[in-house]
């Protein structure tokens, strides 16, 4: 989006250290976009993904492992109970931290 108008207005140094004070509060860094964005919106939402983070590595780990589960069997067309108590593990670790994501997610007003 092309932005071609200029808005401009007059603040008071105090309001200027609030507005900064809030945008540092919400992890935003351009000015022009803070106020763009509560003018527009009314609200600037910062989210912390830490456990979606989290939770990508996990799967990727649990896929990786089943992948090399998957070609040891086929390599072997055999199973290891220590395997399949790994994955399980894993993949219940997966369940509780998505379990905790969505709770944190859901108190968020």
């Amino acid at each position: 989006m092309k932005r071609e108008k200029q808005l401009l207005i007059r603040i008071s140094d105090e309001d200027k250290e609030r507005i900064q004070a809030k945008m540092e509060e919400a992890g935003i860094l351009n000015m022009s976009a803070y106020v763009r964005k509560m003018a527009l919106d009314g609200i600037c939402v910062r989210l912390d993904l830490t456990d979606v983070r989290q939770l990508i590595v996990l799967l990727q780990r649990c896929s990786t492992n089943l992948n090399q589960y998957a070609k040891r069997a086929n390599e072997t067309e055999s199973v290891y109970a220590a395997d399949i108590e790994d994955l399980r593990s894993r993949l219940e670790e997966i369940w509780e931290l998505s379990r905790q994501s969505l709770a944190h997610l859901a108190s968020i007003r």
